[in-house]
């Protein structure tokens, strides 16, 4: 390609990349969506435009583990450097199988400690003025990689590394303030970690969440997590509702979100992590991100930091939008300006959604937050989309720990899995109709691959009637729902409805589709054994959380704050009790289903069979409008009973949240209140 001097006068971009490797690839040659033709086919791209000959190419070594220690603990830093000799031949493939979406081979140790050691040396080189910017055309990626375990592809996280070594290491250099721009498709779970508490390092995240059921799944995705401790307010997550979010979605944010909190956050450097696997036509990633909307992208950072940027390669699975979109990123920080190109299209509704409660989740710590954006643009700058994603939310039946590891990997619903990905790992394809339960990360849906990028967005118009079509017919339906819970506490209650979550609570709540809070509430008592049970949840820790006993007893009084809210609600409510992910082309219940409880009193609902609270209640009316409420099965009653489930006190986190709903809702005393709970937890079932 021929380039003018003008073109050439920038040549101080430092573009890094070493077939070595190559090495890491899949033990026997299966197909894997990770392998060594990325790299390959970027570098092709990039040398068949001439664009090494304008860059300063970079000398590779491999990272050191002293360096490597400051993010990894000594155990996995052991791991990843022995597992490629010899003495793991025979262990290999079974270390691997109890990691999440790993593989191991001869030449991984190789490759990962070369990978680590290019994106410290490009950034090095960047800090130090040696160069204005710099590419890393790495792999394996990083960004899933925990402290203490390889996931996601990722086997150390480079990224991260060598962030803490400009702060740590190379403290002369004054890159007092690092900003980490991860725009890969998936949220860099492990990048969000390391500096969880670090106010030194601002990480943003635009990613894929989809209701929590997009790899890396959970809530660590969510838009909640914004940090803790002195690093509060420098952690931001951007968690797209869905797939097919494209440039103008990317560039609202940037608008509204990255580019005004960059301004005020003023960084001293950027490290993108540069996954391309939001680009059109990715397999994985099912959004529609184009070369030019990568440029414009990064042509916008480059007014911060003197321009000093770090691209440092994480995913992207298809070759060719992989290979273009890291051509047009080159020639963007080579030439000053985008590639040739325009936008199409407006933002999805859900996008304007996601950003304004992104920016009032983070109004507190970011003034530049405070200004409402202007209701001209959230009214008429929209696309809508027709489909509604999973919910998983933090609940009080978030499932118990399940110690044992999976090598499990679910990949995403809205991309079934071909024969590409199964013959390495016997994955376990998530189709859309599996209904299982959210559990460890570990065991939760894993980045997707397909028959392409099409695959992705063959929901039929029937079916997104469908969906709709039963939402908006229980949205006229009224129900009261009776809370003996937590959720008693209208507060915690409204997380549910509206997202968020409250005090003592460790992950958010998705919320429902209808944020519309409740038309009335009301406080009764009901013949039925309140009792605390199960041993662990992932909402409030270890011990029990309520359940109602299904069986009524004349004897027995529990207290209840019901709520009136529409039957399409009570779906939702009952979806994120449950921590399910699936996506429900009709509803858990209905209109029938309550006409069937009034005669039978309780129902199991056969779709989130195994959840805890899949039984549905149906306690009365008030004002001639049905009370339900959700608990455990008779079954799991029995089993309490026995001793096979535990029965448990509850954390003092949720304990508390019960004795404020209580206090605030009923006549009880603050010493008859704490009798209250002490008694359901003394009383043998």
């Amino acid at each position: 390609m021929n380039s003018s001097p003008e073109d050439r006068r920038s040549a101080h971009v430092g573009l890094a990349y070493d077939e070595r490797m190559c090495l890491h690839a899949t033990p026997d040659g299966e197909s894997h969506p990770e392998n060594p033709e990325r790299i390959r086919a970027i570098w092709r791209k990039l040398e068949a435009e001439g664009i090494p000959d304008r860059c300063i190419l970079l000398k590779i070594k491999e990272a050191e583990d002293a360096i490597i220690a400051s993010v990894h603990t000594r155990n996995h830093i052991k791991l990843i450097r022995n597992i490629s000799s010899k003495k793991f031949d025979s262990r290999r493939l079974m270390i691997a199988s109890k990691l999440n979406s790993i593989y191991f081979n001869e030449g991984s140790s190789k490759a990962a400690y070369l990978a680590a050691g290019t994106v410290i040396e490009a950034t090095e080189n960047v800090a130090n003025g040696n160069l204005d910017s710099a590419i890393a055309v790495v792999r394996p990626p990083g960004h899933h990689a925990e402290a203490n375990e390889a996931m996601g592809f990722c086997l150390f996280n480079n990224v991260a590394i060598a962030a803490s070594y400009l702060l740590n290491e190379r403290a002369e250099l004054s890159m007092r303030r690092i900003l980490i721009v991860d725009w890969d498709v998936h949220h860099g779970n492990g990048t969000q970690n390391m500096f969880y508490s670090d106010p030194r390092v601002l990480y943003f995240s635009v990613h894929r969440f989809d209701f929590g059921s997009f790899y890396p799944a959970g809530s660590d995705g969510s838009h909640c997590m914004i940090g803790e401790d002195q690093g509060v307010g420098y952690n931001i997550n951007v968690p797209w509702e869905h797939g097919q979010c494209g440039d103008a979605d990317y560039l609202a944010v940037w608008d509204h979100i990255l580019i005004p909190v960059a301004e005020a956050y003023n960084p001293d450097i950027i490290l993108i992590s540069a996954g391309f696997d939001a680009a059109m036509g990715d397999p994985l990633g099912g959004c529609c991100v184009t070369p030019y909307g990568y440029s414009v992208m990064l042509k916008r950072l480059m007014k911060f930091a003197d321009g000093k940027i770090v691209l440092a390669l994480e995913g992207g699975y298809n070759l060719n939008s992989l290979a273009n979109s890291v051509f047009a990123c080159a020639k963007t920080l080579l030439e000053g300006s985008p590639i040739v190109g325009n936008f199409e299209g407006r933002p999805f509704e859900s996008t304007w959604r996601v950003i304004n409660e992104v920016r009032n989740e983070l109004k507190t710590y970011w003034p530049v937050f405070s200004i409402d954006l202007p209701e001209e643009i959230l009214i008429s700058n929209v696309e809508r989309y027709p489909i509604q994603a999973g919910i998983n939310s933090s609940s009080d039946s978030d499932v118990e720990k399940d110690l044992e590891p999976s090598n499990a990997i679910n990949f995403s619903s809205n991309n079934d899995v071909g024969d590409l990905i199964l013959p390495l790992s016997k994955l376990n394809v998530d189709d859309g109709d599996s209904g299982e339960l959210s559990h460890l990360r570990s065991q939760q849906n894993q980045p997707g691959t397909s028959e392409a990028y099409e695959n992705s967005k063959e929901v039929t118009t029937e079916t997104c009637n469908d969906l709709f079509h039963w939402r908006s017919s229980l949205s006229k339906i009224d129900v009261w729902y009776g809370s003996y819970g937590s959720n008693m506490w209208k507060p915690r209650f409204l997380c549910y409805i509206e997202g968020g979550k409250v005090e003592g609570m460790t992950k958010p709540c998705r919320g429902a589709m209808d944020k519309t809070p409740p038309k009335d509430i009301i406080w009764k008592s009901v013949p039925h054994r309140l009792f605390f049970a199960r041993s662990y949840s992932n909402t409030w820790g270890h011990g029990g959380v309520a359940f109602l006993n299904p069986q009524s007893n004349i004897n027995d009084k529990s207290y209840m704050c019901i709520y009136r809210i529409t039957l399409e609600q009570f779906n939702d409510l009952l979806i994120q009790e449950n921590a399910t992910t699936e996506q429900f082309e009709s509803p858990l219940v209905d209109s029938r289903d309550i006409e069937f409880l009034v005669k039978s009193s309780f129902m199991s609902v056969e779709s989130i069979k195994g959840g805890w609270y899949s039984n549905i209640l149906y306690l009365g009316e008030q004002d001639g409008i049905p009370i339900l409420t959700m608990t455990c099965s008779l079954s799991d009653v029995e089993k309490f009973k026995s001793g096979e489930l535990p029965v448990c006190a509850p954390p003092k986190a949720y304990e508390n949240t019960l004795l404020k709903g209580l206090l605030e809702g009923t006549e009880l005393s603050s010493e008859e209140a704490i009798g209250y709970l002490k008694d359901a937890v003394a009383r043998n079932l």
